[in-house]
């Protein structure tokens, strides 16, 4: 069976062949403007765009915890905004992150990407400004995708490994 591979780099520049999806996840609240979603900003206009309209009509679509959004921003490329954080902030509630969205965000995920017969790309989703452990995501994106056989690599960015 194949294992998750580990660079230093860039999330938002895969540098593969064939089709490519750069997964992340996003709070329930319609914040957009911190961490790895800066990076994707900078590069495309549509992931945000996308996430705000998706969260302004939540009322009339399937936007919440769990959820995956593809976004398609080039001819093999493709940024799925998956809903996997309650709010933005660390308090009496413990850290933003929820490891059962995730996991569902990440299931529905598979299907969609073999679907397109894209490899993953992301960095260590859910474990910057959301706050959760890498042990505890690590073995979701493995059961999720890995083990049907979807190519992941994640990107860890800078010098501190984070």
């Amino acid at each position: 069976m194949s294992e998750i591979t580990y660079v230093r780099g860039d999330a938002t520049v895969p540098s593969v062949k064939g089709a490519k999806v750069i997964a992340h996840v996003c709070n329930d609240i319609g914040g957009w403007g911190k961490g790895f979603v800066l990076a994707l900003s900078r590069r495309w206009p549509e992931p945000e765009a996308a996430y705000r309209a998706w969260h302004r009509d939540r009322a009339r679509n399937d936007f919440g915890l769990g959820a995956v959004q593809l976004v398609r921003v080039g001819p093999y490329v493709w940024v799925a905004n998956m809903i996997g954080q309650r709010g933005t902030r660390t308090g009496s509630k413990g850290v933003p992150v929820r490891y059962e969205a995730i996991d569902t965000a990440l299931d529905r995920l598979a299907a969609e990407v073999i679907e397109l017969g894209a490899s993953v790309h992301m960095p260590r989703i859910g474990c910057g400004l959301a706050g959760g452990k890498w042990s505890r995501v690590e073995p979701l994106v493995t059961e999720r995708l890995v083990r049907r056989g979807i190519a992941v690599t994640v990107y860890d960015h800078g010098e501190d490994g984070g």
